[in-house]
């Protein structure tokens, strides 16, 4: 049988597989399709110190290749994500990686504390929020504040922590290295990227907030891309995701460089997707006679 973990920052996942934020929520409402057991990690719907209420509505639409969303990072806050969320994935073998989002840097930190003594195994954190103290200006978009919050995250964290990074920026290698010079323990990317969609006939934008986040097949080339410049910017473990349907997507990421990869918009097309992926990984593998998924990482120059 081809060996399909993977070790990620010291914590090792028994295949590559994962979901990606936002898109599974906290794993209980898939729980009726798909068994836990067998993903690789489950990595939570955003959690920030207080509840988010997100943002009005229509906040998604369907567009060519993909979705537009514009929730807002809807949560119900830290306290009662710890009471409910976590007791729940304790129940499955498989790992648990929180998603953090904040609107400061105090409230990331906050946030990371509150989780130190939780029985998580790591953190990723969305630095695609806005900062509302920077006028809107989100702490990816520049290497500085990127490696400015990476550190103070750090600091304050006891499990590895990932960073994930936007695509809306001009030169994410730069972006990448920032974060690692932070201290990043991993990186994640791509995030959604922006995106606007207008009613023709109503003659008004579709979604309230106008502007919403693009995932889907579409943005995979693109995420391909950025994964294999990422890739070869930073020395440490890089998880690819953006428009994974399938394992030859999946496989694209590895070949890439990425060491995992992370299922998000396919999840509600199809339930089962994180499934799918992972047994077309291992067939994949034997149909080529590869031992051990590591040995595609990056297999592509």
């Amino acid at each position: 049988m081809p060996d399909l973990s993977v070790t990620i920052a010291g914590v090792t996942l028994k295949n590559p597989v994962m979901t990606a934020s936002g898109t599974f929520g906290s794993g209980a409402e898939y729980s009726d399709f798909v068994d836990l057991n067998r993903l690789g990690a489950v990595v939570t719907k955003g959690v920030a110190v207080t509840p988010w209420e997100g943002n009005p509505t229509p906040r998604v639409a369907e567009v060519c290749g993909g979705m537009l969303n514009a929730i807002g990072l809807q949560n119900p806050g830290f306290d009662l994500f710890a009471r409910r969320d976590i007791p729940f994935l304790r129940q499955y073998d498989t790992r648990i990686i929180v998603n953090v989002c904040g609107h400061t840097e105090e409230e990331y930190v906050e946030c990371v504390r509150k989780l130190a003594d939780e029985p998580v195994d790591m953190l990723e954190i969305n630095i695609s929020c806005p900062n509302v103290r920077a006028g809107g200006i989100s702490f990816g978009t520049s290497p500085s504040g990127v490696e400015r919050i990476t550190k103070a995250v750090k600091a304050a964290a006891r499990q590895p922590v990932i960073m994930k990074l936007t695509p809306n920026v001009t030169d994410i290698a730069e972006i990448a290295k920032a974060a690692e010079a932070g201290g990043a323990d991993a990186i994640s990317l791509i995030n959604t990227l922006t995106g606007m969609k207008i009613d023709v006939n109503r003659r008004t934008f579709v979604l309230a907030n106008k502007t919403g986040g693009m995932s889907g097949p579409a943005i995979h080339p693109i995420a391909v891309r950025m994964v294999y410049q990422a890739a070869r910017a930073v020395e440490i473990p890089v998880i690819g995701m953006g428009g994974v349907t399938d394992a030859e997507s999946a496989l694209e990421f590895l070949l890439a460089g990425a060491s995992a990869v992370a299922v998000g918009t396919a999840n509600f097309r199809n339930p089962r997707a994180t499934l799918d992926v992972i047994d077309g990984i291992r067939e994949y593998m034997e149909k080529y006679g590869v031992e051990r998924i590591t040995d595609l990482v990056g297999a592509v120059r």
